[in-house]
């Protein structure tokens, strides 16, 4: 399966439904009424006045879907899957659904994520929201399958796409195309890569060398390094022995890439713009890196998230971890097509591949054929211990 991004077939109007996210965050703590629903009191629901259990502690109810998120609540894990959690019970609150259950299942717990993918489908949940990790997703995707329960995992391993499973984390792919993008169009023509090895580092190189060549570019040295300091240093000497280079991508956490930034400073192409993945837009700190001044990476806008981390703080008495926005949109996303979806029925999968795509807090997406997450992203600037928007995140999808 190509590593790159899904070609669209149509425009969309990205600001339009990037607005409607917007509005359930800047709302606070009031009640919302979701997009399409008249602006007056929504009615009661009727519960079930006497539910039956249809399995250990879960109630039968006829009134929502059931819809399983499977992340870890223990284990060294633990955080980032309670924030996630927290972050979906936040958007069910900020979209006022009483159509759409959500029950927790710990991929960490005994048996791991296949005990919770076969709890969750005995349970009757026809919607699996996770796993976070990959390996995880990849052991759930045939028991889902063969139950006909479609999967929105949040790893970033497009690998385990397809067949049911879709991949809602930040594309390596994506983001490494989106800034060598930006780079060619400044006229920078000359490029080096320094690539973590292991499995990220070898699609993150396939990439950069797609990319490259399609914006019209060359890459004259790639070198790759096991992230201890003396194997990064000695990558960026082999660097400085090729042709100059006016930018370096370095596929790896922004902490690893300020190790490199001096090294690079000291060779053959001190002025060279350096250049980073996704995985920078985790790192809450990357603004204080001064080694890091001047460099560009592609991400998903912050602009939402920092509205929904505010509101996250004041209910939860602690920051989400970033990979909460990920929980969060996939249930606006389980929300809007709820809408259309009879109870006890099976998920319309064919729902999540609508052309038109779906609003969220890291902005406009929607599943291609392979079933990975296609984003609209933007260009930032590390600068002056802040991070600077250089290139907006683009309207439409394109054609």
């Amino acid at each position: 399966m190509a590593e790159g991004m899904v070609k669209p077939q149509r425009r969309i109007g990205i600001l339009r439904i990037i607005a409607v996210a917007g509005a359930m965050i800047l709302s606070g703590c009031q009640t919302l009424v979701p997009r399409g629903v008249p602006d007056q009191p929504p009615p009661q629901p009727t519960r079930p006045t006497d539910p039956r259990p249809v399995g250990p502690g879960i109630p039968e109810d006829s009134q929502r879907h059931r819809v399983a998120l499977l992340v870890p609540l223990t284990g060294t894990n633990a955080r980032v899957g309670q924030s996630i959690a927290n972050a979906t019970q936040l958007a069910l609150l900020d979209t006022r659904s009483e159509i759409v259950r959500i029950t927790s299942y710990d991929t960490a717990a005994a048996g791991g994520a296949v005990a919770a993918a076969n709890r969750a489908i005995a349970d009757g949940n026809r919607l699996i929201l996770g796993p976070l990790l990959s390996e995880d997703a990849r052991a759930i995707a045939p028991i889902a399958r063969r139950a006909n329960v479609p999967v929105l995992s949040y790893s970033n391993d497009t690998g385990v796409a397809g067949d049911g499973t879709y991949i809602m984390g930040y594309s390596p792919a994506q983001s490494i195309e989106r800034v060598v993008d930006h780079a060619r169009g400044t006229g920078i023509t000359s490029f080096a890569g320094l690539m973590p090895s292991g499995l990220y580092g070898e699609r993150a190189s396939t990439t950069f060398l797609r990319a490259v060549e399609d914006a019209g570019g060359q890459v004259v040295s790639l070198q790759t390094y096991d992230r201890s300091q003396g194997s990064i240093t000695a990558a960026v000497t082999r660097l400085s022995r090729a042709s100059p280079y006016q930018a370096v991508l370095i596929a790896d956490a922004a902490g690893t890439a300020a190790l490199a930034v001096p090294a690079i400073r000291k060779s053959g192409s001190a002025n060279a713009r350096v250049l980073g993945t996704e995985l920078w837009n985790t790192d809450t700190g990357i603004g204080g890196r001064t080694a890091l001044n001047g460099s560009w990476f592609a991400s998903v806008s912050d602009t939402l998230y920092r509205q929904f981390a505010t509101k996250y703080r004041a209910r939860f008495n602690a920051a989400p971890y970033r990979l909460a926005s990920l929980g969060y949109d996939s249930v606006l996303l389980t929300v809007r097509i709820a809408r259309d979806w009879r109870v006890g029925t099976p998920f319309p999968e064919a729902r999540l591949r609508e052309a038109d795509g779906f609003a969220g807090l890291d902005g406009a997406f929607r599943f291609g054929r392979d079933g990975v997450a296609e984003r609209a992203l933007e260009v930032q600037e590390v600068r002056g211990g802040s991070i600077v928007t250089v290139s907006p995140a683009p309207k439409s999808f394109g054609k």
